[in-house]
């Protein structure tokens, strides 16, 4: 226990600390919150690593250092309700440290049986786990101060820019570009207005992807 609070502690000040993450807020969430509980068996050894997590084919996790810039990057407030589309219920457990509730939208019905045990292991009491098809977000809870994407994304659903509140804000990594990049877009009057902030790779999320022009013979 003592070897794995070490490896927290040893990510935050290697990984986190020096990649100008400088809320505190976060720090403190990535330094107590143990992400392997909320990683496959397989994967805990490599929790604190700084790469790319694949939980299952077409499923990954980002590296912290990438997830704690996209969590500074939304600027939450205490009193934000937060939707979270993730692979596993991390990202919404350090989320839940800074916001008022939050929703984790996973992708099946065993994410979402892992994330409720490690959350009421933690008494992280302010999460609510569901699943459901990503692109679809989660309407039962909205409207969102915050939606926060992990992974990539080329297109916003309208699902989602409906359920986000007017001058609220969606983050995530934009692949539009050739260069990932990670995005804030800030709903004003109904129509998003987007700010970049730093270069990031990530995986395509399902459902997030701009729809291609049909090829004809």
């Amino acid at each position: 226990m003592a070897d794995v609070a070490l490896q927290r502690r040893n990510m935050v000040e290697s990984q986190i600390r020096p990649s100008d993450v400088t809320d505190r807020r976060i720090m403190a969430a990535m330094t107590e919150i143990p992400r392997e509980r909320f990683l496959p068996d397989r994967l805990a050894s490599l929790a604190y690593s700084d790469e790319l997590l694949t939980i299952a084919p077409g499923r990954d996790t980002l590296p912290p250092r990438v997830l704690a810039k996209l969590i500074q990057l939304a600027e939450l407030d205490a009193g934000d309700n937060v939707l979270v589309i993730s692979e596993t219920g991390y990202a919404a457990a350090l989320v839940a440290q800074m916001a008022n509730k939050v929703v984790s939208l996973l992708a099946d019905g065993e994410a979402v049986k892992a994330a409720k045990e490690a959350y009421a292991s933690l008494a992280i009491g302010n999460v609510t786990a569901v699943t459901g098809a990503a692109a679809s977000g989660w309407a039962a809870a909205a409207p969102y101060d915050v939606v926060l994407i992990e992974g990539g994304i080329e297109k916003v659903p309208r699902a989602i820019e409906e359920q986000i509140r007017e001058n609220g804000r969606l983050v995530s990594i934009s692949l539009n570009d050739k260069i990932g990049r990670a995005v804030v877009l800030h709903k004003r009057a109904g129509l998003f207005a987007r700010r970049d902030a730093f270069q990031a790779a990530a995986p395509l999320v399902s459902g997030f992807a701009e729809a291609r022009p049909a090829f004809v013979f």
